[in-house]
Formats: structure tokens, C-alpha cells, sequence
């Protein structure tokens, strides 16, 4: 087998210690996974004689697998969704951040022992930099979804001060509860103006067209957008130019909400870029070295 193909449990229950995989992404589905291709190519950059492939693990699994990278040579993994929530029950150590957030996206396995890191918000910030040529603390910000994603993103704009942050979740209740848990980085005033600074919304149409005229930023931190066939989470008849639209899907061409984001005129990114600095910062935790960001990107 190569590393380009999609290995399961079972393949990873049966793997020879002597295997040159010690790297992977956990997550269901995970065939769409940039990683491989962008991890490989910082190893080889810095010589490193490993490689990193995908696993498609199901939730049921996550246990299961986990234990069997903490019984072998691996040097770490990386979780992706589902996996990021479930992921801090079954590892021994969890980093600050992490913790705060309630999700991991990168396992370090040190003297048999699992850590858990999260990645997602500097990598978030550092790739809103980079498409936008701005920084989260000047921007109002509204995040749809508040999972794994979604609360990493959110705990990153409230640390870096954001001027406002709204929350928008299907289930209403874990937006509110994701606000609640935020609200201390916002007792200060900032924004002048009707609107308060830190807010949960129902996600429907009537709430959020309310919001657009007092927004300079909406990121997708949901699974819509993964499949082609599904729909944008915001219809583009809501969507204005003065907005700038960030998908933290990545794929081949435009996800449905980055079409819509440029037929209303407003700039948009998907998300390769947040999987670039998100990975970068991963491979740094794993080598305790600076990451060879120049040639993971060229990879994507």
C-alpha cells in the first residue's frame, strides 16, 4: 500500500513496527484530506525518514485507535471530525488551550502517553491574516457552527479582542452555552451602537440578515460543503459586498458558500489556508521545530 490510499482500524491493528507511517489523520469521512500531501512534504523538506497517511476511523473506533498509536512507534496523529470533542476523553494530557476550547486536533505521543493540543485557532488567525491582509481583533465576526471548529475559532477571536462575535448554531441552546463560556473576554465596551458585542442567534434567515450590516467577517466552521451537493449555510441573496467570507471547507474549486460570497460581491477563501498554518503549527508541537512552511504550501 501507499500512503495516498485510506487505511482503516484494521490496517492499523496489523501494521509492522518497522512500517514508515508514523503520522496520520483520524476522521470520518477523510478521503477528502489535503494533509498527506502537505505533511509529506514538510518531512521530506527537513529530511525526515517518516511518512503520514489517512485512517478512516469511526467514532466507535476512536478508542480502539488511539490505543494502538499509544502501543507503537507513531510520533502523533491528527483528529478531524468528528473526532476533535471525543478526542479529549481518551488522552492523558491536555494543554491549556485545549482544554479551554473542549476539543483536540493534534496528538503527541510522549513516553506512551497521549497529549492533546489544539491548533485550529492560531491557524485561523494566522490564514484570516493572510487572505484578508487583516487582523481578528479589528473585525466583527459571526462563526456558524459551534463544535470542534467552531469553538476553537471562537475562543481565538475573543482572545485577540474581535470588536464583536456572534454565534450561530442549528442547535441554538450550544451557541448560548459556547457565548456564556466567552463571555468574560467581552465585559469591556468596544463597539458603540445598538448591537451588543457578544451574541448567540438562532440560525434562520431573519436573525442573520439582521446581523449582516453589522458584520465584516462570516466563517463556516460546519461540515456543509464537504459533500458538492450540499447547499451554502448562508443563501447568497443574504450576503453583501462589504463582507469577507471564510470557509474552513477546503476542496478543488469553489465550495457552494464561496460561490455565493463572490456572486454577491464580497471576498471569500476557503479554507487551505487554515489548514496550512493549522498543520505548520501541528508539525512544530511533533519535531519541536520551526515547520518548512514554504514547501507544505507549495504541496497544496
Amino acid at each position: 500500500m501507499t500512503v495516498k490510499e485510506i487505511y482503516t482500524l484494521a490496517d492499523l491493528k496489523s501494521r509492522k513496527s518497522k512500517t514508515s507511517i508514523r503520522l496520520g489523520i483520524f476522521g470520518n469521512p477523510v478521503a477528502h484530506s489535503f494533509s498527506p500531501q502537505m505533511q509529506n512534504a514538510g518531512l521530506k523538506a527537513c529530511k525526515i525518514d517518516m511518512q503520514y497517511a489517512r485512517f478512516q476511523v469511526l467514532p466507535e473506533e476512536l478508542q480502539s485507535a488511539l490505543e494502538v498509536v499509544r502501543q507503537s512507534n507513531f510520533i502523533g496523529v491528527n483528529l478531524t471530525t468528528p473526532h476533535k470533542i471525543a478526542g479529549c476523553k481518551f488522552v492523558e494530557r491536555i494543554d491549556d488551550h485545549a482544554r479551554r476550547i473542549g476539543a483536540i486536533n493534534t496528538i503527541k505521543l510522549v513516553d506512551a502517553k497521549l497529549y492533546g493540543y489544539n491548533t485550529d485557532g492560531k491557524g485561523f488567525a494566522r490564514a484570516i491574516r493572510q487572505e484578508f491582509a487583516v487582523d481578528l481583533r479589528d473585525l466583527r465576526i459571526m462563526i456558524l457552527g459551534a463544535g470542534g471548529a467552531g469553538r476553537a475559532i471562537a475562543l481565538q477571536c475573543a482572545k485577540e479582542n474581535c470588536d464583536r462575535l456572534i454565534i450561530a448554531n442549528r442547535n441554538f441552546e450550544k451557541a448560548r452555552q459556547l457565548a456564556d463560556e466567552l463571555r468574560e473576554f467581552f465585559a469591556g465596551p468596544k463597539v458603540l451602537g445598538p448591537v451588543p458585542r457578544l451574541q448567540a442567534i438562532a440560525w434562520d434567515e431573519p436573525s442573520i440578515r439582521f446581523q449582516i450590516a453589522h458584520l465584516d467577517l462570516i466563517v463556516n466552521a460546519t461540515v456543509l460543503g464537504l459533500n458538492r451537493s450540499d447547499p451554502s449555510p448562508i443563501p447568497a441573496r443574504l450576503l453583501a459586498p462589504h463582507l469577507m467570507i471564510y470557509d474552513t471547507i477546503y476542496r478543488q474549486g469553489h465550495t457552494s458558500f464561496v460561490s455565493a460570497a463572490i456572486e454577491a460581491g464580497a471576498r471569500a477563501a476557503t479554507g487551505s489556508s487554515m489548514l496550512l498554518y493549522q498543520g505548520a503549527f501541528a508539525f512544530e508541537i511533533w519535531f519541536e521545530r520551526e515547520a518548512p512552511i514554504a514547501a507544505m504550501r507549495q504541496a497544496l
